[in-house]
């Protein structure tokens, strides 16, 4: 996961964007009703954010009787998205991620909004910039409208929390077809017992292991020649050595890059390093 810087922009100006363009009057004057409820529920939002505590904002059917769930949601995918006027605040939110990379599985490209607290379950936060959250087309689909109730089941928030204070990503080793990896979760001992329970709830939640299995074979794939020609000149040891300089290169990039763990199981595995590649 990687952190995100938080977006500036209020919820109260995105949501008076969206009336500006919305052409029924009706909904109109109903939504400038409920702009009050929109500023307070993002103050509550960014306060419980800070907490890691957003499970415990409840659901919400619609905004106070004024608007429903399903006019919102109209809002957001007729106006907020293509509306010119909040076009490009719907962009500069999707791009944020350094080299368009996911910040939930820092793997694949950003193609969308993610609703951190989902749409259908909280309106008044449907156009609040601080719960849309740039990922790939897998990871939204995959949490889909999962809304928790502890706090230990809650995923990371790239606007709020750090999940790469630390090394907690690594993988080992399979002894078959090549070497394949198995990635894991292990967090430090310094972490408090929630955030832990919180790295292996995403780690599941977005199926990094089967992701990074995935890239990772890959990998291997595209390294095979080389290392058999390493092998024709190089020691076991000498082999090690290299991929462990590689693993170091990752890591400096990114602490718990998969490359990083992929690399440095490689390196510790005596049965790789002897020609398990080959």
């Amino acid at each position: 996961m990687r952190r995100l810087p938080k977006p500036e922009i209020s919820a109260g100006i995105v949501f008076n964007l969206c009336i500006d363009s919305i052409t029924d009057p009706n909904l109109k004057m109903r939504l400038c009703r409920s702009r009050h409820i929109v500023e307070a529920a993002e103050a509550v939002y960014i306060t419980q954010a800070e907490l890691t505590a957003l499970h415990s904002i409840p659901d919400t059917n619609g905004i106070g009787g004024i608007v429903t769930n399903a006019e919102m949601k109209r809002v957001y995918n007729g106006t907020f998205v293509r509306s010119v006027s909040t076009r490009d605040i719907y962009g500069a939110l999707k791009s944020a991620p350094e080299n368009d990379i996911c910040p939930l599985c820092s793997q694949r490209a950003v193609s969308q909004l993610d609703h951190y607290l989902p749409k259908s379950r909280h309106s008044s936060l449907v156009v609040t910039p601080v719960n849309l959250v740039p990922a790939c087309g897998e990871c939204n689909k995959v949490k889909l409208d999962l809304q928790v109730t502890q706090a230990e089941d809650q995923t990371f928030h790239p606007y709020f929390e750090d999940a790469d204070d630390a090394r907690w990503l690594y993988a080992r080793v399979e002894q078959s077809n090549g070497g394949a990896l198995v990635f894991f979760a292990q967090p430090p001992n310094e972490w408090s017992n929630i955030k832990k329970q919180r790295i292996a709830v995403h780690f599941k939640t977005y199926k990094l292991a089967n992701l990074y299995a995935s890239h990772s074979a890959v990998e291997l794939k595209d390294m095979q020649f080389g290392l058999r020609q390493m092998k024709l000149r190089n020691s076991p040891q000498e082999i090690s050595n290299h991929l462990r300089k590689v693993a170091e290169s990752r890591a400096a990039a990114h602490d718990n890059s998969w490359r990083r763990a992929a690399y440095e199981a490689l390196a510790d595995s005596v049965w790789f390093c002897e020609g398990g590649f080959d």
